[in-house]
């Protein structure tokens, strides 16, 4: 009997797939992987060898590529990797070779709101315990390489401040003359630990450190984590764990971790991270699962090297941009295609009703309480304003060339009437429209959204960058802002226009992306603006940059490296049977 998400938690329908699951090896065997392209991991997963299976695919035709993002959210999310998996499956029904790609979730999340980000009900990816905890230590990888990092940089600083020139010589070391005030990186930890970021270390006496201020960071924020998305091989890779800026010399002069020597061992750590874990939706079919950079403070994609290889697999690939369309889906088109070199033949773009009422003026959505009945309740007076926010999205993705399929992802709550009007809005505006209901129903219920997306795929496709990287950094971030969030304009503090002015000036800077840093919860800067925001202006804070992934990052508004834990965080839930050893409370 097919399980009933109405009366079971994701982690009990999770569970009871898991017991009839594919083993990896059938799964690698049905996608077209040969034996020892395969690397078994532990009971239930297992990791592809990227090197050995692209050299032998990599002159194979292409797949169909597609991308699913979704409209401004509420704080419960849309469902937007529940519609991935959805997706992958309802693909499936029709009888497609397709696969799916999505990031890996981050401890602090999974341990305090979000859940897992597997998916939910029966449109999910298992095994979900290993999914949403460990995996194959890619994370653990990522935050010792980056900790070794600032290990080497601290410990540079303190020989430094206890040597004089001929000693450090002695030793084999030249006097980098570090500005402790002006260090970029911060320790990585992958949990929401608030109380971590501000911090001062080196306390004690000389042999003790450097004392500075410092901080952590959450591992998802790493420019590591980003350089795995975007590297397309090891060589890659490796080139760009040397271009890492880790501080500034008190001569101005850039510290990256090459002048640390360091940047060999970073990869080290990083070897076996990048082959892309195959996992599977609930109905069989695999999922890549590889990186996870959040989307609001980096890059927000599943890696490049999971997608190089699934294009060459099969006929369909559905990969997902974190949040919104505004900042996941403008980051998948002018960063991650651009670095990939590929383009995606349509994106969907995930929309609820309830979403669309929150923006259409309804009471804030608010994660642990209950929904005001408005959103459970017909009420086309909010959701038709509401719908602003989802025509804006729209116009984004044509921008880009691309298709657009709207999916409005069901809830027993949505009208006919409500259904009928965000279908005519959406067609209105020129993109394709299905309802799905792959929550309830996995695959079968996913075959209307999976048929619009097939038609999408065999409409030609114009597919076209935003910005050419000889656009000057100010006109990008002005570009970016006008047309993708509908701001009026961009104001600068004192700090973002110096670095802008300097970084315009230098040539290898003017050639890096550019990854905006913005709050998910509105199309503004400002999480509380609903809706389709018009006459405001974009306030840029700061300009980081991250020479390793290739891009530069502009810091609109106030936002953290390192998320803070709520008063009810998920982890209270989960638990083990000790008898079986079986993680339950997962969600």
């Amino acid at each position: 009997m097919k399980p009933d998400p109405r009366k079971m938690r994701d982690w009990q329908i999770a569970e009871a797939a898991e017991q009839t699951m594919k083993s990896g090896e059938r799964i690698a065997s049905e996608l077209g992987l040969k034996k020892e392209e395969l690397i078994p991991f532990g009971r239930r997963l297992a990791r592809v060898d990227f090197q050995k299976a692209i050299e032998r695919l990599r002159n194979r035709p292409r797949g169909k590529y597609i991308d699913v993002t979704a409209i401004t959210p509420t704080p419960l999310g849309e469902g937007k990797t529940t519609t991935s998996m959805g997706l992958v499956e309802g693909l499936g029904k029709l009888g497609k070779r397709v696969a799916g790609a999505i990031r890996q979730p981050s401890g602090g999340p999974t341990h305090n709101i979000k859940g897992s980000a597997a998916g939910g009900g029966l449109a999910q990816c298992i095994p979900l315990t290993e999914f949403s905890i460990r995996l194959t230590g890619d994370i653990d990888s990522i935050t010792n390489a980056h900790n070794l990092a600032m290990v080497a940089l601290t410990s540079r600083m303190q020989h430094e401040a206890n040597h004089d020139d001929a000693r450090l010589k002695k030793i084999g070391l030249k006097r980098l003359d570090i500005d402790q005030k002006r260090v970029q990186m911060k320790w990585a930890i992958d949990f929401c630990a608030q109380a971590l970021r501000n911090i001062t270390i080196g306390k004690g006496g000389k042999m003790d450190g450097v004392e500075m201020d410092s901080g952590f960071q959450i591992t998802a924020s790493s420019e590591i984590m980003a350089i795995l998305a975007v590297s397309k091989d090891l060589e890659d890779l490796r080139a760009r764990m040397g271009r890492i800026v880790v501080a500034y010399a008190k001569n101005g002069r850039e510290i990256t971790t090459r002048d640390l020597a360091v940047d060999g061992a970073m990869t080290a750590w990083m070897v076996e991270a990048i082959n892309p874990n195959l996992l599977q939706t609930i109905e069989g079919q695999p999922v890549f699962v590889h990186a996870g950079p959040f989307a609001n403070i980096a890059v927000g994609q599943s890696s490049i090297m999971a997608d190089e290889l699934a294009t060459r697999l099969v006929d369909y690939h559905v990969t997902e941009s974190g949040f919104g369309a505004d900042i996941g889906f403008e980051k998948f088109w002018n960063l991650k295609c651009r670095f990939s070199g590929l383009k995606p033949n349509a994106v969907v773009l995930v929309a609820t009703i309830r979403a669309l009422k929150m923006h259409g003026g309804g009471p804030k959505v608010r994660p642990g309480i209950p929904l005001d009945e408005v959103y459970t309740k017909e009420n086309l007076k909010l959701l038709e304003p509401g719908c602003e926010n989802m025509t804006a999205h729209i116009e984004t993705l044509k921008k880009s060339g691309a298709r657009p399929v709207v999916c409005i992802n069901g809830f027993h709550t949505d009208t006919k009437a409500e259904v009928a009007l965000v279908k005519k809005i959406a067609e209105a505006n020129g993109a394709l429209c299905a309802v799905s209901d792959h929550w309830l129903n996995g695959g079968e219920g996913a075959r209307e959204l999976a048929e619009a997306v097939v038609a999408a795929c065999d409409e030609k496709s114009n597919f076209k960058f935003l910005y050419e990287l000889d656009m000057p950094l100010r006109q990008r971030i002005e570009r970016i802002a006008r047309e993708v969030y509908g701001a009026a304009g961009v104001t600068y503090s004192d700090v973002a226009k110096e670095k802008a002015e300097r970084f315009e000036k230098d040539p290898a800077v003017q050639k890096l992306g550019t990854c905006m840093v913005k709050t998910h919860l509105s199309l503004s800067h400002d999480p509380d603006i609903k809706g389709r925001p018009k006459g405001w202006d974009l306030p840029i804070s700061d300009i980081l940059i991250y020479k390793g992934a290739g891009f530069v990052a502009p810091v609109a508004g106030a936002i953290k490296l390192i998320p803070g834990t709520c008063s009810d965080p998920a982890f209270r839930r989960i638990d083990v049977d000790v008898k079986t050893g079986k993680v339950k409370g997962l969600f």
